[in-house]
């Protein structure tokens, strides 16, 4: 093999869990047994039983994902949305093995490591590119803060006795204000994640979209909305309310003090998904979440 054929896959495990060292160290040997380079954070390293072929690198950038055409990711949702990061940033799509237990955007469980090599050696995979947000945190007329999600951003209170006060808005017009727990601004790829614990539509992940759904509300009008893909949110923290939070995908955080004004947009970059089989996600629906379908017959024939 040559230089320039030499082929290169970025791994990304939760060295914390036994089962994801254990998947790991069997998918670095299946790939190194088909002459496939394995790149890891240095800092991974030193937990995972490797071989010395094995590539580790210092910094935690995109610049560490050069030359690699995959980025294979063993872990839970945390450590999913971790490898969503690299994948914006580099352009590289991740494939995701779910070590965890819900694991919406694994493409994987851990009994399918062997078809996961093999689909990885041969490239036989698709790569489907999933729609994010962009977010900007403003105060007194300045931005203060930005930042993007795959899943959601949330406004939420910090003081646990008084209510977040905010008014939401649909491109530039207001919707209503209420007191409450929170907002989460949504993905359709979100829309199975917060979202969903907040009361929000299931939303599948060709339809373009932007959700906001209010989290325990003190209103009567406080229904999630579902607005186009085109459409500017935005969540204004009210003067005299105290200090409300920014979670972005439950990972980045930021204060935002009274008065801070919050907007989403759809994201100017996707995050590109690795998809090893055509699975409807009515069925990847059925299956996370067990729903009982029993008795089910089908369309008449």
């Amino acid at each position: 093999m040559t230089q320039t054929d030499a082929r290169t896959v970025f791994l990304l495990a939760h060295t914390g869990r036994p089962a994801a060292i254990r998947s790991a160290e069997l998918v670095v040997q299946g790939l190194l047994r088909h002459g496939i380079g394995v790149r890891v954070l240095k800092a991974e390293a030193a937990d995972l039983p490797l071989p010395s072929e094995v590539e580790s690198v210092q910094e935690a950038t995109a610049d560490c994902i050069d030359d690699c055409e995959l980025i294979v990711v063993l872990g839970g949702d945390g450590t999913l949305l971790r490898g969503a990061d690299f994948a914006r940033a580099s352009g590289v799509p991740m494939l995701g093995v779910n070590l965890g237990r819900v694991g919406f955007l694994a493409e994987a469980e851990r009994d399918d490591l062997d078809r996961v090599v093999d689909r990885v050696v041969t490239k036989t995979y698709e790569v489907e590119e999933r729609m994010t947000i962009d977010v900007i945190v403003h105060r007194n007329g300045d931005i203060v803060h930005r930042d993007w999600a795959l899943n959601e951003a949330a406004v939420q209170k910090v003081s646990p006795e008084r209510m977040l006060e905010v008014v939401l808005e649909i491109d530039g017009r207001p919707v209503t204000g209420f007191g409450c727990d929170g907002i989460v601004c949504a993905t359709p790829t979100g829309s199975t994640a917060y979202a969903f614990s907040a009361g929000g539509p299931v939303v599948w992940p060709e339809v373009e979209a932007l959700l906001m759904v209010p989290i325990s509300a003190h209103a009567l009008f406080a229904k999630p909305l579902v607005t186009s893909p085109d459409s500017v949110l935005a969540v204004e923290v009210q003067p005299h309310t105290p200090h409300g939070v920014l979670w972005c995908d439950g990972r980045r955080t930021v204060e935002l003090p009274a008065g801070a004004r919050v907007e989403v947009r759809r994201g100017a970059v996707p995050v590109r998904l690795a998809r090893l089989h055509h699975a409807s996600f009515t069925d990847r629906l059925v299956a996370k979440f067990a729903l009982p379908v029993a008795g089910w017959r089908g369309a008449p024939h």
